[in-house]
């Protein structure tokens, strides 16, 4: 199985890059006092960085915005995950638990100001990819069991003709939602060549070594960029 990064999209975000981390043999059912901490250290440290900001201003969250744009995608309608991420906090409303791995994905999103989507991958067959959707894709809102066709043309991850995330980086699918019983966990990582390759790279490697170290499992970690735009899982 692979994760894959069409030409298509590199033509419109040359500078595109994405860390990988995927792990198999997850136990995402008990609670763990490290994800915990590291939740609340990275919460606290964002609500004190944007207090008395605009978000959308930042320097670190800028660049999502102009790759929305980019991509066609209305920022200001629709926000990238990090973004969504540090607006509820810098609003007060804090961050729920939700469970393990979802919860660590959300720690080190806040701790290195980086996108990071958590995807269960078990039984999936077909490659990951980012692509433009096609007339066949459908997409299944969280909490619905009415499935959306997105818009041709849009950014999406997708396995098959499965949209695992819309716009982009905007809203994953209640396919692939992390649940208890998630064992094989694909985490991607968002960023660009020019602007934060350094902080992706240290996430990544962040990530892959707590996952490594709280669940004893397997964990393979790649890159990806517009001159390697694919890596094995």
């Amino acid at each position: 199985m692979k994760f894959e990064v069409a030409k298509e999209i590199f033509d419109k975000l040359p500078n595109a890059c994405f860390g990988v981390v995927m792990a198999r043999g997850v136990d995402n059912t008990k609670s763990c006092a490290e994800i915990d901490d590291l939740l609340a250290e990275s919460i606290a440290a964002a609500t004190k960085r944007f207090e008395g900001t605009k978000v959308k201003e930042q320097a670190d969250i800028v660049p999502y915005r102009e790759a929305f744009r980019a991509l066609g995608i209305n920022p200001s309608r629709y926000a990238c995950s990090v973004e969504a991420l540090f607006t509820r906090i810098a609003k007060g409303k804090g961050m729920p638990h939700i469970n393990p791995v979802v919860d660590l994905g959300n720690a080190i999103s806040l701790k290195y100001t980086l996108p990071i989507g958590a995807h269960d991958l078990g039984g999936s067959k077909e490659n990951m990819r980012i692509r433009f959707a096609e007339p066949e894709d459908t997409f299944l809102p969280f909490g619905s069991d009415t499935e959306e066709a997105p818009e041709e043309g849009e950014a999406i991850y997708a396995v098959g003709h499965q949209v695992r995330t819309r716009r982009w980086t905007w809203r994953q699918s209640e396919h692939g939602k992390i649940t208890e019983e998630s064992t094989d966990i694909f985490f991607p990582i968002d960023g660009f060549t020019d602007v934060n390759k350094e902080a992706v790279l240290e996430a990544r490697d962040l990530l892959a070594s707590m996952v490594k170290k709280i669940w004893n499992c397997e964990v393979t970690v790649g890159f990806i960029d517009r001159e390697h735009p694919e890596t094995e899982l």
